[in-house]
């Protein structure tokens, strides 16, 4: 389904993204980032938050690294409350999915992963190279979300284009 090449790609297609709309973000105040939008976790802050919330509990199951702060979905939107936290938690973890892709064992994308979903309430058990794409699908969901919030506050997020990403 999908390759370990696949997975590094998606990994600095994440970090590339991200550093776009958090650099972006960095030019409105903290309290237009914190304006509610109408996007599903409200403002730019809180979807930013999921976000991270959501790498954070799926990289726990996929390598082991500590389970978010935030204790479920409802929680994630108010993870770091600071902008500067926020930003800087963010880039750590970004780097964190990088290692990780680059240390990926092709067939571990191969087998079942079983898991306890807060969201479902109860065990579920999954593709794992499915579970990867779906991760980086849910980012991309929710970039896209914050993509539109930032340019209505009139900032400038850069490309988005998988194909314009340059090395």
């Amino acid at each position: 389904m999908i390759t370990q090449a696949y997975v590094r790609a998606m990994a600095d297609y994440n970090r590339w993204q991200n550093q776009s709309l958090y650099g972006a973000a960095d030019d409105l105040s903290d309290a237009v980032r914190k304006e509610p939008r109408g996007a599903f976790f409200g403002s730019i802050h809180a979807t930013l938050n999921h976000l991270l919330f959501g790498d954070q509990i799926w990289m726990s199951r996929f390598a082991g690294t500590p389970r978010p702060k935030a204790a479920g979905i409802p929680d994630s939107v108010a993870m770091y409350e600071r902008w500067e936290d926020l930003k800087r938690e963010r880039a750590a973890f970004d780097e964190v999915i990088i290692g990780w892709a680059e240390k990926l064992d092709p067939q571990w994308l191969e087998g079942d992963l079983t898991w306890f979903s807060g969201a479902a309430k109860r065990e579920v058990t999954g593709p794992k190279a499915l579970l990867v794409a779906h991760m980086f699908n849910h980012q991309t969901h929710h970039r896209g979300q914050v993509h539109c919030m930032l340019t209505q506050c009139g900032a400038k997020p850069g490309a988005t284009d998988l194909s314009l990403r340059r090395n």
